[in-house]
């Protein structure tokens, strides 16, 4: 879920008299005088200007948080496609992303071509090159391709995971939402609801399936408002986890409606956020059976903040973004339909009232989403919340660097947490369900 400012801007301060200087003695000239005053004006001149661009860049901080992107950026050059004793394989500039171990996706000709990538064969970092496996080309003619970018996205559809999907819609405020259902056994009472993060779409979730078909749960993977599949709201803005949540219950419905008695919610990234305002606020949270966290957002201000610095955006100007965000004031400079309460989601403060069983697998190595306040949570909430640290795989890539310990970590917490048998007690009473 990258926040990324294009442009970094700087505004060079001017140094002009000090303000405490002491007035001018009796008898300095007036020339003098006059270019105090021009000094002054000079200065008080620069200091608008520097409220200006600062001001501007809170603006287009908070923007760009909140509005989706409708194209990525090939930012990843192809530089050639070679046949090897291993079969093809592909040549890409040395980056922090490139020259990871593990299976990722190679996006391409605008996101219609799509090739599976594997192992390092060749990298020799005086060189800036690395040479990797294509497993798979889904689409598109990667030979001819130029540029395009890197995703930890692997599957194009259930389907290419070896199991057999329905497209499904879910009905949501606007319309309907398309959604795959991937069934496990006939009889499967606990389905999985698999949420997305923040610009990405239900292809992310798909590393995923395996592991829930062998946990016993159908699962549904599921698109939600205005991530370019389900359908826009009238603001188009992304409400971090506080207007999507609505969604999530839309197909926690979907799924009661159709056989499921109760739900795990599995969440990456934004979509943790989301997956946890679900937990909080829906009237059907006593069907939420436990939660399942990649890479999650566990305190919107802490994230935005680092991505500030990330962008080497001045302290106020973050700051700024972050009231924007928050308060009525800013809408008409956000877009937003409502703003958004981020200290609400702040789960670090709010550590003891999270009851539902959650399993957070999180990278020391993620460069969006830092990994600290899902530990923290953790040791905040040891009773209820599991922390399983991996340390080289990038934001939402645990799963990419090693699958067998992703799978056998989330495999081994469900059936212990499915396995268990609720006392009555535990099932909250809550509103009517709707």
């Amino acid at each position: 879920m990258p926040i990324s400012i294009p442009a970094r801007l700087s505004v060079p301060v001017p140094s002009f008299l000090d303000a405490a200087d002491p007035a001018p003695a009796p008898g300095l000239s007036a020339p003098w005088i006059k270019w105090t005053a021009f000094g002054a004006g000079m200065g008080a001149a620069a200091t608008a200007a520097l409220f200006a661009a600062t001001s501007g860049l809170g603006v287009y901080f908070a923007r760009q948080v909140v509005t989706p992107r409708r194209t990525r950026d090939a930012n990843l050059e192809i530089l050639a496609v070679i046949d090897s004793e291993h079969g093809k394989q592909v040549i890409l500039p040395a980056n922090d992303d490139t020259t990871v171990d593990g299976t990722y996706s190679l996006y391409f000709d605008g996101g219609r071509g799509h090739a599976r990538i594997g192992a390092i064969r060749s990298y020799v970092p005086r060189e800036g090159t690395v040479q990797r496996d294509v497993e798979e080309v889904y689409s598109g003619d990667l030979a001819k391709a130029l540029r395009g970018w890197w995703s930890g996205s692997i599957y194009p559809s259930p389907s290419a995971v070896g199991l057999a999907e329905e497209q499904v819609n879910v009905p949501v405020d606007g319309g309907l939402a398309p959604a795959w259902l991937v069934r496990a056994d006939p009889d499967a009472k606990t389905w999985a609801i698999m949420v997305h993060g923040r610009g990405a779409q239900r292809t992310e979730c798909l590393r995923a399936l395996r592991t829930a078909q062998q946990a016993g749960l159908t699962s549904l993977v599921i698109s939600y408002r205005n991530d370019g599949e389900a359908p826009y709201t009238s603001d188009g803005r992304y409400g971090l986890g506080l207007t999507e949540w609505h969604d999530v219950e839309a197909a926690i419905r979907y799924a009661l409606n159709h056989g499921a008695e109760d739900v795990v919610l599995f969440g990456w990234s934004m979509g943790g956020a989301v997956s946890l305002q679900a937990a909080d606020r829906s009237p059907l949270r006593r069907h939420i059976r436990a939660l399942v966290l990649d890479g999650p957002v566990i305190n919107w201000i802490e994230v935005l903040s680092h991505h500030a610095r990330l962008n080497r955006i001045p302290v106020q100007s973050g700051r700024l973004g972050q009231w924007l965000i928050s308060n009525p004031a800013g809408r008409a400079l956000t877009g937003l339909a409502s703003p958004l309460d981020l200290k609400s989601m702040d789960w670090v403060s709010r550590a003891e009232e999270i009851r539902i069983p959650t399993l957070i697998l999180h990278s020391d190595a993620d460069e969006f989403v830092p990994s600290g306040p899902s530990a923290e949570l953790a040791e905040k909430n040891p009773g209820v919340v599991t922390f399983e640290r991996f340390s080289k795989a990038g934001h939402t890539k645990e799963y990419n660097v090693d699958p067998e310990r992703w799978e056998g970590t989330v495999l081994v917490w469900l059936n212990n947490i499915l396995g268990r048998t609720r006392h009555p007690a535990e099932r909250r009473s809550d509103p009517a369900e709707g």
